[in-house]
């Protein structure tokens, strides 16, 4: 397929979105246990090679989560993993395998896939799902995230939805 048929797909509405959202949580959730163990490992090390002191704490998990900045530290790190995770998908096919299921896609409106940026921006601008509210009250069909950076989530045909693998080709 050509990226101009892409463009010919009708947007995707807020429950279409909303279905496609409820899968992907589950896997944002795997991606943020994966990546805290990681951190958790990562902050471990550094406390047992004594770059971070224990400050009279008896268990590491108690200095993370009772000094701010390693906590908030730890959050972000987790967060950071979980909006790379999204806008890898929506860069390398614009789709998540949530969307995959719900046969969506996000594209700009010629078709082509998201920049690796522009994903990233989505990502901010989609205001974890907040920004899905903004179709509620847009005739266009269009989320925050979707005006922010010219971009659309559109349904694809079964046909068109079986014949993409994960580069969007």
């Amino acid at each position: 397929m050509h990226n101009s048929e892409h463009a010919n797909f009708p947007r995707a509405s807020f429950v279409r979105r909303l279905g496609a959202m409820l899968y992907d949580l589950l896997l944002a959730v795997a991606v943020y246990m994966l990546v805290g163990t990681i951190g958790f490992a990562i902050f471990t090390a550094l406390v047992k090679l004594q770059i971070i002191p224990m400050n009279g704490f008896e268990h590491i998990s108690d200095l993370l989560n009772s000094t701010p900045l390693y906590a908030g530290l730890y959050q972000l790190w987790s967060l950071i993993w979980v909006a790379v995770f999204y806008a890898m998908f929506w860069n390398r096919g614009g789709q998540t395998l949530g969307m995959r299921a719900w046969r969506l896609k996000v594209q700009h409106p010629n078709g082509q896939n998201l920049s690796f940026i522009t994903s990233c921006a989505r990502v901010v601008w989609s205001a974890l799902g907040i920004g899905n509210l903004w179709i509620l009250i847009n005739p266009e069909k269009l989320a925050l995230q979707d005006s922010m950076t010219r971009s659309e989530v559109v349904v694809l045909s079964k046909e068109a939805n079986q014949m993409r693998n994960w580069r969007g080709v």
